[in-house]
This record gives C-alpha cells, structure tokens and sequence, in this order.
C-alpha cells in the first residue's frame, strides 16, 4: 500500500508544509524527516541555544562568482563534493543552492551568489555543483526560480518579461542544470507578469514539462507563499517553512471545495517521494573528504577565480618589495550577507597575515585605516605609502540580500582612501572585496594595479597573498561584464518602480547589448565596457592561431592553437562565440557557445579542440514555442573574451 493512502487529509495537508523552518514534516514518526540547510557559500545550519538560534560554524567558501571566474567545470564538481561533506557531518540532507539568477544589474544584493550573467556559464557550471553534491547523496536545490533579479520590492515586484527573453536568458541556466536531476527546485519571492512565482502555474508546467525537471520537488523560498490555497493549486509542493497561515488557508479551502484531493495529492505524492529519496540516500552517504582537504578546495577557489583587472607591471611584487597594507578590509573578513552568510570554521585568514608570512620581516608595513564615526568625518592619513615599493588599499561593499544597493560605487571615504595613497604612492594596488561590479571611474585612472577578490572565503587571502606575489599566475576571467559606469547598463535605463520591472533590454543582457551595439551600431548605444565579459589578465601572455572548424550531426568540432609567449607556465580560458550571418529573426550579434580552460607551459603551444553542441547556434522561436537551429552561414569568434576574439572560423549548417 502506497503511503499516500495510509493518510487522512489532513495529513496529506501537513505534508505539503515544514515541520518548522529546516526540517519536513514527519506525522509524528511516520516518515523520515528531511533537514534542509541555507547554502551556497557553506553551510548556515541554525541550532537553538536556550532561547535563541545560533548558526554552526562551517567551511566558508568564495562568493559564487568567484566560482565561476574559475571557468573550471571540475574544480565546480569538486566544490559540491566538498560541500555534501559538509552537509554529512551535520546531518543535513538537502542544500539550498545553487542560485542561478541572471546577473542583470550591478544594484542587485544577491549577486555574489550568482554565478553569471551568462546561462550557458550558470547553467553549466550549476549543473556541475549539483552533481558534486547529490554523487555524494546530498541533494540539492535549484533557486531561485525565476526572474528574482532585484531584492528591494522582491515580495511584489513584478518582472515584465516577454517569452523569448525568459526562455534564452532567464531560464536557459535551469535548463542546462536540470540535466543533472536535482532533487528540488526553490521558487522565488518575486511576482513574474502580474502572477506571484508560488503559484504560477504556467512557470511550474513549463519546469516539469519542457525543463525537465520531471523527478524532484518544487519548493518555496522561506515566507514567500501568500496564498497557500492558490499554490497549491498551481503546482507547489512544499511550503516553507511552517506558518499557522498557510494550514488555515488549506484546510478552509479543502472544506470549501477550492482544492480537490486529486491537487493535494499529486503535491503529497512529490513530497514523500523527496522524502523517501533522501532517506535513501543518508543510508548509503559517508565523508569521503578532511576538512582540511575542503579547506584546500576553498582556497583553490579564490586561486583560480580572482581576476587581475589592471596591472602596469608593479604586479607579481618582488620577493625583497617593501610595501604598505591599508584599508577597510586588510586586516578584516568581509562576505556577502543573509541567508547565505557563514560562521566561518576557523578565524579566517586576514591579507595582512597572508603576506606577513610571505615577505620578509619588517617588509609589510600596516596601518589600519577604518574612518571613524560618519563618513564626513577627518580621515587618517597614509604617510607609510610614500617610499614603499608598493601600496596595497582593501576596499569593498557589503553586499547582502534583502536590499539592493543605492549606489554602484565604493563609499567617498573608500574613494578618498585610494586616491590620496596613490597621490603618495604611483604602485597603488588597490584589492576589491564585493559582490558585483563597482564604478571605478573615478579613482581606476590613479592606480597601478586592479585585483578583484570578490568574497574569498575563510582561506582566500592565502590565495589573494599568493597572487600579489607571484606565487600563483591569475588566469581567472569576468563572467559579468564591468561598465565603466553603472548607468551602463541596459537595465539601468529600463522603466522600473516599487512595484513593476520592465525588462525592455530584452536578450541584450551584459556583453549581448555591448557586442551588439558595437558591430550593429545600436541607436543611442552606450559606452563599450571598461572590462567586458570573459576578461582577465594573467602574467602570461597568449597567441591564438590555426582555428578550424568541421560539421557533424553532433555539431560544430572547432579547433585551435593558444602559445603561451611568455616565461613563467599559465592558464588561458579560450572562448567560442556563435555570430548567425544572417537571421531571420532578431539575435545578439554573438552569443557564448563553450569555453576550454587550458594551461600552457613557458614558450609552449597547445592544441584546443571542442565540440560546440547544435543547441549553441539555437534561438527560442515565440512562433512555433520551441528552441530552432536555422541552417545557413554562421561564424565562430575565439578569443580571450567577448571583446578580444582574434580568430573567426566560418561554417555552414545544413538546411532543414
């Protein structure tokens, strides 16, 4: 007998909500009770501490878009294994990650959990954490679906967004992770034209149906359900966490015939099915890793994910370099705030430690230079930068969920702070802790060198220390693109209030609008960026050469030479972008469709070669509702990103 019939109906009810805010319901014992915990970053697992919860200290890893920057499909795969280790020793079944949102704005306060503003590089590298974690029979949740691209308003704000744009842009990256049947999916808290996403059933059909997400459980982000009656009905199954509300609103709308057994049952069905697979997997799931080999992970991370956005040759400093350590986060930790915030497992690594250990004694000179009171008050002076070999500012947002940022720009003090050490110091190093781009016009001009750290984790100034340093070449790249200001950004100038957000930028999200505007000459087009998508310096220097390209049924087979000219070994991530001749309809003028992350030794050349899948040279038709692949000439772009492509390989698609 199926456990469904065993149950009264308002059993069947209590299933379809928490038992309390981390764990399922359980009817008393009758069923496993699944214990989910906040991620991406590393577990937030909250335990009560007499009247109060406390969260438990966990490894604290880089913001996801230093995941990303990585480019590195294993290195992602090996993160979730880590991760699932961690939930293990805590007993946890289900992470809440990974967050796949577009990046669309700078403002946006969630954006160090995202990934990119690519799908193909969220969805793909998702798909990556996903398989770490559930080979390792931890389950994981896909969020926050969809089109949750803002956090002021994010209770009612509605996304207008037509249904080419949210098919290629919005919800290609679930798409792509799906593959790797997770075993959850998160609703948002947001409203997508007009209808709130916990009861959209149109998105949740389209999830199941033609996203393939046929096997797992749609939940909803914490609090997000208004009308739990109305979710339900659309196709929710698991309303989190418990509310006194929402038990009301089921059981009067069961009694008043506005929701069938058949309704309730379908959703209680999904749920004692992710039950049952998550008492599976605890049976079998073991710790296959050390914290200290998770650690490890955490610090190859930030080593592969920080990227070098300027640098006039004061970088690598020498081994004997005299340098100065100033600013707001050179001696503090900083990660990004809610509810993927981490008590880290250890007192994390500060850069001013990280390099004391790495120079010799008496080399780093630091001075802490946190402004006291409001911003307008004095600032200390920074007369040690004068004479050093180097100047090294820390400076940074704290970006958190529940608000956006007002401003895309570092605070005045911050400001001050690096334009007054480079007035002393012509090498100023200035390293950035954020979450999403700054607007760095007013002080980039001043600097010698750019380093972005974004969120590093409870290791990453190790990694931060070894890359100033030379012990680790940089090869990370941008997987959002950096206006010179943030009123460059299609999105910016979009129609948006408390309550409405148009997405009239359409497909032209990030280095879409930028490549299209340069080579299609876009009326009243903004400025090109000031570091596009895909960027990143390294201190190698690499040559691309010999691109050729051959048509099979599987696809596009493309290949390459990348010589690496320099004298110190490196890694390249080679790009690929799709470009249609022409189309018949509207396309960005070129479109990401793969990468390879090679390394190169010294004055060595290598070959490249990847298969670019049909899918890359695909557009979402809104005539005929499916993905289509026009035949015709296409031309493949490689390069080092979205604005340095020096090869173009020409080919023809069959037409069908």
């Amino acid at each position: 007998m199926k456990v469904l019939d065993k149950l009264s109906y308002n059993q069947k009810l209590k299933l379809l909500m928490g038992k309390d805010c981390w764990h399922t319901e359980d009817l008393d014992g009758q069923l496993y009770s699944v214990t989910v915990s906040d991620g991406p970053l590393g577990l937030r697992t909250p335990t009560l501490k007499g009247d109060h919860f406390e969260d438990q200290p966990s490894v604290a890893y880089p913001s996801m878009q230093i995941v990303s920057q990585s480019w590195d499909r294993d290195l992602t795969y090996r993160l979730g294994c880590a991760l699932a280790n961690d939930a293990i020793d805590k007993n946890v079944d289900v992470l809440l990650a990974p967050g796949l949102n577009i990046k669309r704005s700078p403002h946006c306060g969630r954006s160090f959990e995202y990934l990119s503003e690519d799908p193909l590089v969220a969805g793909t590298l998702g798909k990556q954490y996903v398989l770490g974690l559930q080979d390792n029979c931890v389950g994981a949740t896909l969020k926050h679906y969809c089109c949750n691209n803002a956090e002021n308003s994010r209770m009612w704000l509605s996304a207008e967004v037509d249904d080419r744009t949210l098919r290629e842009i919005y919800l290609r990256a679930f798409e792509i992770a799906c593959e790797a049947k997770p075993m959850a999916v998160m609703c948002s808290y947001n409203v997508v034209n007009g209808v709130r996403m916990a009861q959209h059933k149109k998105l949740f059909t389209l999830l199941r149906k033609e996203l393939h997400f046929d096997n797992g459980l749609i939940m909803s982000d914490w609090g997000a359900v208004t009308d739990a009656a109305a979710a339900v009905r659309a196709g929710l199954d698991l309303i989190m966490p418990y509310s006194d509300k929402c038990e009301t609103q089921l059981e009067t709308a069961y009694e008043q015939g506005e929701l069938s057994d058949e309704q309730i049952d379908e959703c209680a069905e999904r749920v004692v099915e992710f039950v049952e697979k998550c008492q599976k997997a605890k049976e079998v799931r073991k710790v296959t890793m050390t914290v200290e080999d998770r650690r490890a992970i955490a610090r190859q991370v930030e080593e592969e994910g920080i990227v070098l956005l300027k640098n006039n040759g004061v970088l690598p400093l020498k081994s004997t370099a005299s340098i100065s350590l100033g600013g707001n986060f050179a001696n503090n930790y900083i990660n990004g705030g809610g509810s993927s915030s981490v008590v880290p497992s250890q007192p994390p690594v500060t850069l001013l430690k990280a390099l004391t250990d790495i120079l010799p004694q008496g080399h780093v000179s630091y001075r802490d230079l946190w402004e006291y009171g409001v911003s307008e008050a004095p600032l200390l002076q920074i007369e040690n930068a004068y004479g050093k070999d180097a100047a090294i500012v820390c400076v940074g947002l704290h970006d958190c969920e529940g608000f956006d940022r007002a401003t895309a720009r570092l605070p005045q003090s911050q400001e001050q702070i690096i334009k007054e050490t480079a007035q002393k110091n012509p090498n100023t190093v200035v390293v950035l802790y954020c979450g999403a781009p700054v607007d760095m016009s007013e002080w980039i001009e001043d600097v010698a060198a750019v380093v972005w750290a974004g969120y590093p984790g409870e290791m990453g100034n190790l990694a931060v220390a070894d890359v100033l340093t030379g012990k680790v070449n940089p090869s990370g790249k941008l997987t959002e693109t950096f206006p010179f200001t943030e009123f460059d950004y299609p999105a910016c100038s979009c129609y948006s209030d408390s309550t409405v957000s148009v997405y009239s930028d359409g497909l032209l999200v990030g280095y879409r609008y930028h490549t299209t505007a340069a080579h299609k000459g876009l009326k009243n087009a903004l400025p090109l960026p000031r570091f596009p998508f895909g960027y990143g310096l390294s201190y190698s220097s690499f040559t691309y050469s010999n691109a050729k390209a051959n048509v099979s049924a599987d696809g596009v087979a493309v290949t390459f030479e990348i010589e690496n000219n320099s004298d110190i070994d490196g890694t390249e991530i080679a790009q690929l972008y799709v470009h249609e001749v022409n189309p018949r309809v509207f396309r960005p003028f070129m479109e990401l469709g793969g990468w390879e992350r090679k390394t190169i030794p010294a004055h060595k050349k290598v070959a490249v070669s990847t298969l670019l899948p049909m899918s890359a040279f695909s557009y979402y038709s809104a005539a005929t509702d499916k993905r289509l692949v026009e035949g015709g000439e296409y031309e493949i772009y490689i390069g080092a990103s979205s604005a340095d492509t020096p090869l173009c390989v020409k080919v023809s698609l069959p037409r069908k």
